[in-house]
């Protein structure tokens, strides 16, 4: 009698529900729209067939009603896209965009529309909430307060996430595996930083992040019960809300669009790291010519900073001199190097109330040292911090590029080092919506001086770099200034083996690899931890367009026959592929010179010493290559010789793998140069 009610039950739920679904362009992927009985909505996703996602909820809370149930379905619409577009600069230079949509077109019982678009990868799927102009005779309202987005994403496999906590700043922390199955998150004080990256009991993966994000707050993760529930950044209206999780998340003005919620889905690592959808998500570009955008590597006054020998502000050791700088750009002309940056050069690093960016400090000479980069073809890369003071600096933005465009420089180090970043709407948090409207409009007026963007203490990437190639960089990791000065000693050697597929994943990264003197007698409890060759590895390993090789000159020069491969390895690239790897223990990367036949290869391990093999099968068939590899030697080690190492020099083809060995926080790097 129970299991025949129970039936009945179930019939007439399923029989008041409605759902529509939209496949992947193989079939694969399945993405289904559901709708309840009181005009409830979510929706589930399916791939060969089962559930990967089950019923999970969307909507809003806003201050107007309750957006997640009494909706009628009112329009549809699908399309689908196969094309495929070329990349100012990035880890390909040609990228595909295959995916079928679906547009639900929804009216709220209080007559507000709200659209849901829906698109579907082969190897992932993402939606947004459109939100159309709501001008009509039975409405009226075009301003929302968003208090809360009901975005779930709930899993059906158990599952551990790579993560950390929203409050992380500058997202500058350790990325750590926890089970979104068991884990419940009870505040915000231990909700999950988008974006993760998941491990399924049955060894597939996913991304979960976002995509397009320009004039909303950063999304967030509550995690429990197999369930990711979206966790918006909130403004800060008053100081107290500062802790209030209550505060309201986003204000919008229709017509809106809310950024992609994404998640890419993979069988595989290396599939993961290949998928594309994030940028396809973004808008083309909108600088009409690009041409004075250019992928380099850089290096800089700045690592002396960290390791105490010079300092930001004027006095005895001050690094920023036009001296040092000479000294510095001579070297960079003569070893390959495009930029250099200078950190320390304006007025304002003695107290960090006002910084003047168009003020030189007394013992820097612009003139000068503009006209010695434009003679050597070496670039300067200006240093703008704001010391979170991001009103200020948007307030002057213009004479600010102005006066560097006018000086030839043309990239720029942005840098907001502070909690909570002052903007113009008062102190919020940087991945609030007010922060996130800062960035964008520093990306958009640099673009009319021809100027490029690193942009440090950033919002998370998503992917706006196809939209704005301008910006080319951004920090929002745990880099290697911590390795430095931190009080934990430095990064753990697993720390650089979790970012290629977790924070890398979201956009290119300045993580500022190459350190080869490891010992800090100023501060002589922290070091890196790794070796020379772990060091090579991360410039293969790890991407970005503006690359920085961030030691001192003379400390190259100890090892100069090593420093070779810094000065050959590219910053911009034809095709990249994951070799090989597991998430917190190594990866091994390939990747093709743009334009070029050349090809490079990095890996880099933790604290575990391991033998990688790698097929050279990517490299054209019936060609020639001259390998020059770059290994850790018998005795390396990164705590007791990480100067150990070997340089070999071998012709190989398309049908040879090589087999090498990583020590303990070790790697390698190769060049492969087609032979004549």
């Amino acid at each position: 009698m129970k299991k025949t009610l129970l039936i009945i039950v179930l019939a007439t739920i399923l029989a008041g529900c409605q759902s529509l679904e939209v496949n992947s362009p193989d079939k694969s992927l399945s993405v289904r729209f559901e709708q309840t009985q009181n005009g409830g909505i979510a929706y589930s996703v399916q791939r060969d067939g089962k559930d990967v996602i089950t019923t999970s909820r969307l909507g809003f809370i806003t201050d107007v009603a309750a957006l997640d149930k009494g909706f009628k379905l009112i329009g549809r619409s699908r399309h689908s896209e196969s094309s495929s577009w070329e990349t100012v600069w990035g880890e390909e230079r040609v990228i595909t965009d295959k995916h079928n949509a679906l547009t639900l077109c929804l009216k709220h019982e209080t007559g507000i529309q709200m659209n849901i678009e829906f698109r579907v990868f082969d190897d992932g799927f993402a939606f947004r909430y459109i939100f159309p102009d709501q001008t009509s005779d039975t409405v009226h309202h075009t301003l929302y307060t968003i208090n809360d987005e009901l975005t779930e994403y709930r899993f059906v496999q158990d599952a551990e996430a790579w993560s950390i906590p929203w409050r992380t700043e500058y997202y500058e922390g350790l990325w750590t595996k926890r089970s979104i199955t068991n884990h419940q998150s009870q505040t915000t004080n231990d909700t999950l930083c988008s974006p993760i990256t998941i491990e399924f009991a049955d060894g597939t993966y996913a991304f979960v992040h976002e995509a397009a994000l320009t004039d909303y707050p950063a999304q967030n993760f509550y995690a429990g019960d197999g369930a990711l529930r979206t966790y918006l950044t909130p403004w800060i209206n008053n100081q107290s809300q500062i802790t209030n999780d209550q505060s309201p998340k986003a204000y919008i003005s229709t017509p809106f669009s809310t950024p992609w919620r994404m998640v890419i889905l993979t069988k595989t690592l290396p599939d993961l790291v290949a998928s594309r959808i994030m940028l396809n998500l973004n808008e083309p570009c909108k600088i009409e010519d690009t041409n004075w955008i250019h992928p380099t590597k850089f290096m800089g006054i700045w690592w002396g900073m960290h390791i105490k020998t010079m300092t930001w502000e004027q006095g005895p050791h001050h690094g920023a001199t036009t001296t040092n700088m000479e000294r510095y750009m001579r070297f960079a002309k003569k070893h390959n190097i495009g930029a250099v940056l200078a950190e320390g050069w304006n007025l304002g690093w003695e107290d960090w109330k006002h910084f003047d960016f168009t003020t030189p400090y007394n013992d820097w000479d612009m003139p000068y040292l503009s006209h010695l980069a434009d003679s050597l073809g070496v670039q300067i890369v200006g240093h703008n911090e704001t010391g979170g003071n991001a009103a200020d600096y948007e307030k002057d933005l213009d004479s600010i590029y102005r006066y560097h465009a006018a000086n030839g420089i043309h990239l720029i180090k942005t840098g907001y080092v502070a909690p909570i970043i002052r903007t113009v709407d008062g102190l919020q948090w940087n991945k609030g919506q007010s922060g996130v409207r800062h960035y964008r409009k520093v990306i958009e007026t640099a673009a009319k001086y021809h100027i490029a963007i690193d942009n440090h203490e950033p919002v998370m990437p998503t992917g706006l770099q196809r939209t704005y190639p301008n910006l080319m960089t951004q920090e929002g990791v745990r880099g290697q200034e911590w390795n430095a000065w931190s009080a934990d000693g430095g990064s753990p050697c697993e720390h650089v083996t979790v970012l290629p597929y977790t924070r890398i994943l979201a956009g290119p990264v300045d993580y500022t690899p190459g350190v080869f003197h490891f010992e800090n007698p100023v501060i002589p409890t922290t070091r890196v931890h790794s070796t020379i060759m772990n060091q090579l590895g991360l410039f293969v390993c790890f991407y970005s367009p503006l690359q920085m090789a961030c030691d001192l000159p003379e400390h190259y020069m100890e090892h100069a026959d090593a420093f070779r491969f810094i000065e050959d390895v590219p910053c911009d690239w034809e095709r990249s592929l994951l070799v090989d790897g597991k998430i917190g223990d190594y990866c091994v990367f390939a990747r093709q010179g743009r334009g070029s036949d050349n090809w490079y290869i990095g890996g880099i391990t933790d604290e575990n010493s391991r033998e990688v093999t790698i097929p050279l099968s990517m490299l054209p068939k019936d060609q020639t290559y001259q390998l020059t590899l770059y290994r850790d030697g018998e005795q390396a080690d990164w705590q007791t010789n990480p100067y150990d190492y070997v340089i070999e020099e071998q012709t190989v083809t398309s049908s040879d793998t090589l087999h090498i060995r990583m020590a303990s926080g070790g790697g390698f790097a190769a060049s492969l140069h087609l032979r004549p």
